[in-house]
């Protein structure tokens, strides 16, 4: 699992904070970018074509216990009742089926060898029990949401906004003592559209079934996405509870994650890019010496005045082009002339 798939987990793990909830028919196009920061950003935005730089368009249809999600190449449909994954191939007209206990087995597969991987990158950390790290500090969790009297007409919808902070910090300390996580979710809610809760309604069905936990990713990602980031769970959980309370419906959700540094990581930094600083040969001249001086100014923070303990790894833009209430049942089908592939 590479680091641009697991992050991509959190992205999608993310889109589960819009308001939701009643059981509706609904067909919905919609529109999904992510972007990360610094130098892996960049490379997406190089390799990952139109799609990476604009965001992704898909339709997604919600009937009983079916959900379907159907891009410009690829499409899956979720079966509940069934508890099996069709994943399609539009160009090829072919799709593969996968079961519930088959994903359940791959994710606590994944969780092993993330947990495993994670220890070797680590060379300071030590075989601790599977139950639960001796060495893993109690958190809390700080929540906080304003509405903050500004509308838009969005979409052909009228909206308000709304701004959903969740706060992960060791217990005991501050943020800014301890280091942690912050997720921000700037939503522009419609009056309520009842059959849009179904998608979401749908997502926590379907992700309590497989995980007991988030949904909309792979297991290969979800595994490697809470080994990273262990905060990220009891995080999304917060705002997802949260956000079930909010009245209405988000038609477009830009969440954005930042990491914040403990102040003894920052102490560290300090004395790193002190002595990094200290050791540079001086009087060079030429490409040299312009590379280094670059280099110096950056450590010794002369360009950059802000806050540097804190930092933005992933912003998300969910959006609602168009929303129908007529869905067939032919919709949440395999197309005819199809192939499996086994």
């Amino acid at each position: 699992m590479t680091r641009i798939g697991f992050l991509t987990a959190l992205a999608f793990a993310a889109l589960a904070l819009s308001p939701s909830s009643a059981r509706a028919d609904v067909k919905a196009d919609e529109k999904t970018r992510v972007e990360l920061a610094g130098m892996l950003g960049r490379v997406v935005n190089i390799f990952g074509g139109r799609g990476a730089r604009e965001g992704v368009t898909s339709t997604v249809i919600v009937k009983g216990d079916r959900k379907a999600t159907l891009g410009e190449d690829v499409g899956q449909i979720v079966d509940l009742a069934e508890e099996k994954v069709y994943d399609l191939d539009l160009k090829r007209k072919s799709y593969r089926v996968t079961t519930f206990a088959e994903l359940r087995r791959r994710f606590e597969e994944q969780q092993r060898k993330a947990a495993e991987n994670a220890r070797r990158e680590d060379p300071s950390a030590k075989e601790k029990p599977a139950e639960r790290d001796p060495n893993a500090k109690d958190i809390e969790i700080d929540f906080d949401v304003k509405n903050t009297g500004q509308t838009r007409t969005l979409n052909g919808f009228q909206t308000r906004e709304a701004v959903m902070t969740v706060t992960v910090r060791e217990k005991g300390k501050t943020l800014e003592q301890g280091g942690g996580m912050v997720i921000t979710s700037d939503m522009w809610l419609a009056p309520t559209v009842a059959a849009m809760k179904e998608v979401t309604a749908f997502d926590l069905r379907y992700a309590q079934k497989l995980y007991g936990g988030l949904a909309g990713v792979s297991p290969e990602q979800m595994a490697a996405a809470l080994a990273m980031y262990p905060m990220l769970k009891p995080a999304i959980g917060k705002m997802t509870a949260e956000g079930a309370k909010l009245e209405g419906t988000a038609i477009q959700t830009t969440t954005t994650m930042d990491a914040v540094k403990s102040q003894e990581q920052m102490q560290q930094e300090a004395k790193a890019s002190t002595e990094a600083s200290d050791s540079k040969p001086t009087g060079v001249g030429g490409l040299g010496g312009m590379l280094a001086r670059k280099i110096q100014k950056r450590t010794s923070g002369e360009k950059d005045s802000g806050d540097k303990a804190r930092a933005t790894f992933m912003t998300t833009t969910h959006e609602v082009l168009k929303i129908a209430t007529d869905v067939a049942a032919a919709d949440l089908a395999v197309p005819p002339g199809f192939k499996e592939n086994k």
